[in-house]
């Protein structure tokens, strides 16, 4: 059987990291969430990728580097150190820093989070256009892309969780509800009352947002993606949503991936 060459990527945020294992043609083969933690070692992370990259039956020999991107300081060296162990390849970090086909153009690049680079990268790369990439994950990010690459500021807001966990924090008698769109607008229960406030109150948010957006940067018609944990729950929902791609973090790590190591 012909070897196959795959990267392991890692996009670390403040409540999940999702791994994933990418192909040469940017296909994410599998994908995994685990909880991030800053009080687990190098030992129990390897512990639970070890255990997962193996049952869905990875070797080691197949994973030709590792790319991981991390919005977490504090937990950034000890997945690196775990890292090393997983597989027979390099181990990369993608930052603000790295030598990419992309540039940020906003008053302090340095301090654009991973996330958002490799998103760049990844709307540069797959749409060539003006693009707007909606990440909705521990935090909604607007990332504002132009067709050669360039990163030009955004908005950051509050994550769609958050309003779910506010309510249940605030209100001792309301319950905890998941986030999913409810059969009517106007509920008859309490969950189904809580279900629409926060999904159609983050739907009209999202749409609320884009608009703003739209009229100040002022492109003629730039694409919308929409990416991240909740992005094919919410997305169908928004019309300014022109795609849903829930893998473009992952994808834009491989393609990091992919330019770092030709520098090397």
């Amino acid at each position: 059987m012909e070897a196959r060459e795959l990267q392991l990527v890692v996009d670390v945020a403040n409540t999940e990291t999702v791994l994933g294992v990418v192909a040469r043609d940017l296909r994410v083969l599998d994908h995994w969430r685990v909880t991030t933690l800053g009080a687990r070692t190098a030992d129990e992370y390897e512990f639970l990728v070890g255990g997962l990259l193996a049952r869905a039956g990875y070797t080691r020999t197949e994973l030709v580097r590792t790319v991981i991107g991390s919005v977490v300081p504090s937990v950034t060296p000890t997945l690196k150190a775990m890292l090393e162990r997983v597989g027979d390849g390099p181990v990369i970090e993608v930052t603000a820093a790295s030598k990419l086909p992309i540039r940020l153009r906003v008053e302090e690049p340095r301090t654009v989070g991973a996330d958002r680079v490799v998103n760049t990268l990844a709307a540069r790369e797959l749409f060539s256009r003006d693009t707007i990439v909606v990440d909705l994950g521990t935090a909604t990010t607007y990332d504002c892309i132009t067709a050669d690459g360039d990163f030009v500021g955004g908005v950051i807001a509050p994550g769609i969780s958050a309003g779910l966990d506010w309510l249940t924090r605030r209100a001792a008698k309301l319950p905890e509800v998941g986030l999913q769109p409810p059969e009517q607008v106007i509920g008859t229960r309490t969950e189904v009352c809580m279900q629409s406030g926060v999904f159609y109150g983050v739907v009209d948010a999202i749409e609320q947002m884009l608009q703003r957006i739209r009229s100040e940067w002022q492109r003629p018609d730039p694409l919308v993606i929409a990416t991240g944990g909740f992005a094919t729950v919410v997305a169908p929902y928004t019309p300014s949503v022109h795609q849903i791609e829930p893998f473009l973090t992952l994808q834009g790590l491989a393609l990091a991936g992919d330019y770092l190591a030709q520098a090397r």
